[in-house]
């Protein structure tokens, strides 16, 4: 075995790192040499080692093998490169080859990172790294030759401390010190990464940009402190719903971002975006306070979107822009039509003001010297009795008209009139008109109003019902209130003098979309609701034998009766739809099984007539909706493409104008823009039209519409548009204007 006199026998080098002369004295340097080495041994300040021609270690300092907590004997003999590893992640490391390469060339080993692998060490051993350095011996018989390779003699120093300074500072620089994901720099620099390594395959990457909704509002009612402990939990969640499928950064404040490597699937994108949202939306604790928050999501997918970083940024940032004034809690998919989102949405808030002007009268009206039409005004859905279709109620709903733009959905000025505080008055207004209409009906029949979360926040709401029921005279029993469970997320105390005042009014309230979104037993069991609404969500799929949506309806009712509330399910299309939640212990049915909306002189006309009983009237089965539409699109028949209408659209079909003479069971492609190419099956054809089946079903895009889950990246379409030739069409091509 080698001993430290014979290591220092054999060593090249004298103090100074000077080859001694072959006929310079060597016992009292070597006496002295050792005595050194030794104190340095017995100091544990550094250790030795050494190997021979073979790369096996043939000695190791005592105080090495102590701190390893292992013998001597047991390493000795071993391959050097198995007992020893290099940092794989190299941080600040000045060598980045790996220690086999260094041995294995006889190189010069200087300051190189190591550590004993892992399965070497003694259970209970503290990790420590070295800093290794070492020389090859090699005699050199004549000047100029090769020599002998004889081994390494060498030396390390413990730089655990130090390295783990080095570790915690590159983990600075890298991650976000309060939630631990990678930060902004690192999220850059890997997306860039990931770009540059799938751009020559043209392999998909997709970005995921998230903002949290009502966080500031935490922020301000619970503190800073709070704050960054929400952070710190939505952290966790976002961690156990993405897992290792991608990596999660937090760009500061509450924006974080995802990168998912080869992903483009819309439906997989889709379905994991609605995990986030669920699971970021459910309740949180922080210090015995209850909070809840929500998300929204944008996303871009390369290279259908942009193949360099900026541009993908740019594109989900105008995704989470349109989510996040879409209704928020949902997810966008870019498209090229978000490009003028942001001006859109600024003549929105505009036309909003102008439209609120219109109504301004006491009662919900114009004034009498106004010359503007009103475009905002209310129609009224009658909540039917199950058992013999009688008309119990009706709740109110807004209408915008536009007089240049036609009908605005309440999906999209509703979220714009909470952003901008312009929901105060629009609710008052709703409140006023619908108290007003109700009291001119002939029959006391209940009228429900839907209440923003924004405006039952405000301290003076309870005032507001107050002077509507004293101003209009309206029985307030037959005011129902509905509000979503988003009203909890605002200051616990000033929510609950609100329910107080509302109910010494005597006005009931409603519990709507009960079963989505941020549902909790405890809201029952801390907020005095006279009726839950189960969501329509719940409806759609309620006919189909692998959902469970009949069952929650069955649970929702079940528990509304155990509670001794009523129960109102809505969104009832057909006869299908209505048999099951009947048999679930439905009561109260409201949807276009039994009446669209509708307006006011309908309502007092119908009233007038004693029509209080509407029977069911509609389709036996429920069907996926379609969404009328008009645009072109392109249809692709072998090597001839022709251009069509598009005039309906749902998840599993089309309908399509514009071709004849296109025999059912013909195999179609259709182009319907941005890359998204749909296999099809005329299923029904007809003069121009034709009917057709997807081969793969469309998804949503998080916003109502439909989009195909894949995409033909740019390089393929135009591959495809060279292919597609001009020989005889088969089909008669058609034009087609759109009807009034």
């Amino acid at each position: 075995m080698l001993t430290v006199k014979n290591l220092l026998r054999t060593w090249p080098y004298d103090r100074r790192g000077n080859k001694p002369q072959p006929d310079a004295p060597a016992l009292g340097d070597a006496a002295h040499r050792l005595a050194v080495f030794e104190d340095i041994e017995r100091g544990h300040s550094g250790w030795f080692w050494a190997t021979d021609a073979a790369g096996c270690l043939t000695y190791i300092s005592p105080a090495a093998c102590e701190r390893f907590g292992l013998a001597a004997e047991t390493l000795i003999g071993e391959p050097f490169t198995s007992l020893f590893e290099t940092d794989p992640e190299n941080p600040g490391e000045r060598s980045a080859r790996p220690l086999q390469f260094l041995l294995g060339a006889h190189a010069r080993i200087a300051d190189v990172t190591v550590r004993l692998v892992p399965d070497r060490c003694a259970p209970g051993t503290q990790p420590a790294w070295w800093a290794l350095s070492g020389q090859p011996k090699i005699d050199v018989a004549k000047p100029g030759s090769d020599g002998a390779f004889h081994g390494y003699r060498g030396s390390a120093r413990d730089i655990t401390t130090e390295y783990q300074r080095r570790i915690e500072d590159s983990r600075l620089a890298e991650f976000d010190s309060l939630t631990g994901l990678a930060n902004r720099h690192r999220i850059t620099r890997r997306f860039d990464q990931l770009l540059a390594a799938f751009k020559g395959t043209m392999r998909p990457a997709t970005l995921m940009m998230l903002d949290l909704d009502r966080f500031k509002h935490v922020n301000d009612t619970l503190g800073h402190p709070a704050g960054d402990e929400l952070l710190r939990q939505v952290a966790q969640r976002l961690t156990r719903v993405v897992g290792t499928a991608g990596e999660i950064g937090r760009l500061g404040g509450d924006e974080f971002q995802i990168l998912l490597a080869d992903q483009e699937d819309r439906g997989k994108l889709g379905e994991l975006a609605d995990k986030i949202i669920g699971l970021v939306s459910q309740p949180y604790t922080i210090d015995d306070d209850h909070v809840v928050i929500g998300v929204s999501i944008g996303m871009a997918i390369a290279p259908f979107d942009g193949t360099e970083r900026e541009d993908i940024v740019r594109a989900a940032d105008l995704a989470l822009y349109a989510a996040k004034h879409g209704g928020r809690g949902q997810f966008r998919f870019y498209s090229s039509d978000l490009k003028d989102e942001k001006e859109e949405r600024r003549l929105l808030e505009e036309a909003l003001r102008d439209a609120i002007a219109s109504v301004d009268g006491p009662d919900g009206q114009p004034d009498a010297d106004s010359w503007e039409e009103p475009q905002l005004g209310m129609v009224y859905q009658p909540v039917v009795r199950t058992d013999d279709h009688t008309v119990v109620g009706f709740e109110a709903l807004m209408r915008w008209e536009h007089p240049q733009r036609g009908a605005i959905s309440p999906d999209v000025f509703i979220p714009v009139a909470e952003d901008t505080g312009m929901i105060l008055q629009l609710g008052a207004w709703a409140l006023r008109r619908a108290a007003h209409d109700a009291v001119c009906w002939p029959h006391p029949l209940r009228i429900a109003v839907n209440v923003s979360a924004v405006q039952f926040a405000s301290p003076e709401f309870p005032g507001i019902v107050a002077d509507v029921l004293a101003e209009t005279g309206l029985d307030p029993d037959r005011l129902e209130l509905e509000l979503t469970e988003s009203v909890f997320m605002g200051d616990g105390e000033t929510t609950d003098t609100a329910f107080k005042s509302l109910k010494q009014l005597g006005v009931r309230l409603a519990l709507d979309d009960f079963g989505t979104g941020y549902s909790s037993l405890s809201y029952l069991r801390a907020a005095p609701f006279d009726k839950l609404k189960v969501d329509r969500s719940f409806v759609d799929s309620c006919t189909l034998s692998d959902q469970n949506s009949a069952k929650i309806i069955a649970a929702i009712i079940g528990l509304a009766d155990a509670l001794g509330m009523e129960t109102t399910v809505e969104g009832v299309e057909a006869f299908d739809q209505r048999d099951v939640v009947c048999a679930k212990g439905a009561r109260l049915i409201q949807g276009f099984l039994y009446s669209p909306p509708l307006a006011q002189a309908v309502l007092l006309e119908r009233m007038a007539a004693g029509a209080l009983r509407i029977p069911p009237e509609g389709p036996q089965r429920h069907r996926p909706e379609r969404r009328s539409v008009y645009r072109r699109i392109g249809v692709i028949h072998e090597d001839h493409r022709y251009e069509a209408l598009l005039r309906n659209l749902s998840a599993t079909g089309a309908r399509i104008e514009g071709l004849v003479g296109v025999p059912v069971g013909t195999s179609l492609v259709l182009d319907l823009g941005a890359g998204q190419l749909a296999v099809v099956t005329v299923s029904r054809s007809e003069d121009a039209t034709i009917g057709v089946e997807f081969e793969t079903p469309l998804v949503s895009d998080g916003a109502g519409g439909l989009v195909t889950r894949y995409r033909a990246s740019p390089y393929a379409l135009a591959t495809a548009a060279r292919m597609v030739s001009t020989s005889a069409p088969q089909f008669l091509e058609v034009e087609v204007r759109k009807r009034a």
